[in-house]
Formats: structure tokens, sequence, C-alpha cells
């Protein structure tokens, strides 16, 4: 909810349909980070939270980045009903992604 809500900056919202977009970059960072902290809290090996949170960058990079070439090419805007149908599944698939890591993470970290 944070990284989404309330730490997006102008540079993240802008141009994201460009594919190497730094502001989505750094977005994606963001929740990386945070998924880093959880991870550390609940005493996962350096490892896994590695390869956890790599591959949760790269999966938030490439779910924002299909969001943004969608909306751009049907030029959706938050007064049309597909503008907030691609948003639900953009934030399906990011919930979907933290399941997949919390069944990873208990079935080999625990």
């Amino acid at each position: 909810m944070f990284g989404d809500f309330f730490l997006q900056t102008p540079k993240m919202l802008s141009g994201r349909g460009v594919y190497w977009h730094m502001g989505r970059a750094q977005h994606a960072a963001v929740h990386a980070v945070g998924s880093l902290i959880a991870l550390i809290l609940v005493g996962t090996g350096p490892l896994m939270i590695l390869l956890l949170v790599a591959a949760e960058w790269v999966i938030h990079f490439h779910i924002d980045w299909w969001k943004a070439c969608h909306s751009d090419k049907k030029s959706l805007t938050p007064d049309m009903a597909a503008f907030w149908r691609a948003y639900g599944v953009d934030q399906a698939l990011h919930q979907f992604t933290y399941i997949a890591m919390i069944w990873i993470w208990a079935t080999y970290a625990i």
C-alpha cells in the first residue's frame, strides 16, 4: 500500500510506457526494500532474501510496464471502466506475487 499510494514520486508516475524507465525501476525497488525488511524481520537467510527480493523487483517492474503499455495503448483514464480493470489486474498480480513469495519462503526457508 505504501509503495503504490504514498511513496510514488512524479518521476515514478510519468513516462511509464517506456520499457527501461528509471522511475519504474525505483518504484519496484521501493517494494523490494519493503520485502527485504520483512524478510529480515522473520529471520530469512541472505541467499533466500536475495532471490526473493530480486525476483520481486523483476516481476513488479514488468507488471507495471504491462499496465502502462496497456493503459497508453487504450488511452485509459480514471473515468473509464477499463482503467479500473487494468488497475485491478495490476494489483491482483502484485498480491499473487506476494502469495508466491510467502509460499516459497514457507516451503524452503523455514
